[in-house]
């Protein structure tokens, strides 16, 4: 019917290649005069199309109704992502603890090094237990997790659930005026903000791209998972509460719900305001179910997507390491002392300065300057917010081991921690600027200082103000 050679191929089993190319080569040299005929799908189904199994199709299109039913798929959406965050999250505490093990292991063969080489104590300091210190930190924490979630989000993809699960949430964003495959990225997020600003580049609509972008930050990443589930913990410590792994567990999820929630919102603020606009038409093509190919899978998930992101975290973290560890060994004696001094105790730290100076707003926020602090010079990577809440309230001058929940708890309520400064801290956690790492990668996917800039306030404003209101409510009502 077509009026040219026909020859069935299938590239990803290379089956029958050889034949299409001694085809290719027979009909190079041929010219084909074409006859007007009728080639709508409809006619070629009936003429050309024979169906020999009468089940054809049937389990897919089972699969389909499940996966977007009105019911089940919201349902399966929910249960197959809780899986894949729970096993990123036990998956990762063994190796995380093997490299953090092996990684300090090799600051100490590092100090003595330096100290061989003749190096000063002080540059010993800077450079092992500030620049060095914070790289291990950051990739022991960070990289787990990531190489856990991210395979298991391409294998999903691979396996051809994800076009089903921007299905479902297709008719919330356009109630936002926002795009479907914003669910997509959205669900990136939660392993990177970076990885989820990155893969907003499906969106063809520039309006709904920038959305997109701007609210990724809304949603929590693997970094900021260890702190929501240690603030959750805390609460039910400080409050009194023995509260079973479940119910934390389920207090993590209701936080998730929370960013996702709130990224809904923002994305219809923008889109009534910033962003003006009709949402574009959304034309989806379900794919067929395939077997995912495992090993093109953890291959491109790892070097496209986990290395990508860990190396711009560490090409940003190094230099803060530096300002960490300067900021809690240098005091300032003022002018009768030669204004700085190193390791002087008899002087307060530029770290304790910058905490006093952040107090003010701190307990207006339900948290303090130490805090506030913390998550200013967590800028580089949310893993390290809690070791340098820790290491200003010890006063150790390096990062510092986050220990058990118990002693936790201990530290902090000698420090003046209430009930209300856990969910607050959560709060805060969940709703703030985002790492330096997904900041870089926004201007680099916009090109603009102002977009840049607005993905910055408008998640700092939200916790900001939603921290100010639960702290005054809570000052009314105990």
């Amino acid at each position: 019917m077509l009026q040219i050679p026909v020859c069935p191929t299938c590239a990803r089993s290379k089956h029958n290649l050889e034949e299409l190319v001694c085809t290719v080569c027979e009909i190079q040299d041929d010219h084909f005069h074409y006859d007007c005929l009728d080639f709508s799908p409809k006619k070629l189904a009936e003429e050309a199309v024979t169906y020999t199994r009468p089940d054809y199709r049937k389990r897919e299109e089972f699969l389909d109704r499940l996966a977007t039913g009105k019911l089940t798929g919201p349902l399966i959406m929910l249960l197959l992502l809780t899986a894949a965050f729970w096993l990123s999250m036990v998956g990762a505490g063994y190796p995380s603890n093997i490299l953090f093990s092996c990684l300090f292991f090799a600051e100490k063969k590092l100090a003595i090094l330096l100290e061989n080489l003749g190096c000063s104590p002080v540059l010993i300091q800077a450079l092992v237990y500030g620049v060095y210190r914070v790289l291990a930190w950051v990739v022991s924490v960070m990289l787990p997790p990531m190489a856990i979630f991210f395979p298991l989000f391409t294998l999903l993809e691979d396996f051809g659930y994800l076009p089903r699960a921007a299905f479902n949430m297709d008719h919330a964003f356009q109630k936002c005026r926002a795009c479907g495959k914003q669910c997509l990225t959205m669900t990136m997020g939660l392993g990177c903000n970076a990885a989820g600003v990155t893969g907003c580049r499906i969106i063809d609509s520039p309006r709904e791209r920038l959305i997109a972008i701007i609210t990724n930050a809304f949603i929590p990443c693997n970094g900021r998972l260890p702190t929501l589930f240690t603030m959750i913990s805390l609460f039910f410590l400080l409050s009194g509460f023995h509260g079973s792994s479940l119910a934390s567990a389920l207090g993590l999820t209701a936080a998730i719900l929370a960013g996702i929630l709130m990224t809904l919102m923002m994305s219809w603020l923008l889109s009534h305001t910033l962003l003006k606009g009709i949402p574009s038409s959304f034309t989806l093509e379900l794919p067929p179910y395939r077997r995912p190919q495992f090993g093109k899978v953890i291959l491109r998930s790892i070097f496209d997507r986990t290395l990508f992101v860990l190396g711009r975290a560490v090409l940003v973290a190094a230099p803060a390491g530096l300002l960490i560890w300067i900021l809690a060994n240098i005091s300032y004696t003022g002018p009768s002392g030669g204004w700085f001094a190193i390791a002087n105790t008899d002087y307060p730290s530029l770290l304790s300065l910058l905490t006093g100076a952040l107090d003010p707003l701190g307990h207006l926020m339900g948290l303090d300057g130490v805090i506030l602090a913390a998550f200013l010079l967590g800028f580089p990577a949310n893993e390290i917010v809690l070791p340098i809440i820790l290491m200003a309230y010890l006063q150790t001058g390096m990062l510092t081991e986050t220990g058990t929940i118990a002693s936790l708890s201990s530290i902090f309520s000698a420090h003046g921690w209430t009930a209300v400064t856990p969910v607050c801290l959560m709060i805060f956690c969940l709703f703030h600027w985002p790492c330096s790492t997904t900041c870089l990668t926004i201007y680099k996917e916009t090109g603009s200082l102002k977009w840049t800039a607005v993905s910055i306030l408008l998640p700092t404003i939200t916790g900001m103000l939603l921290c100010i209101l639960v702290s005054s409510t809570a000052a009314l009502l105990f």
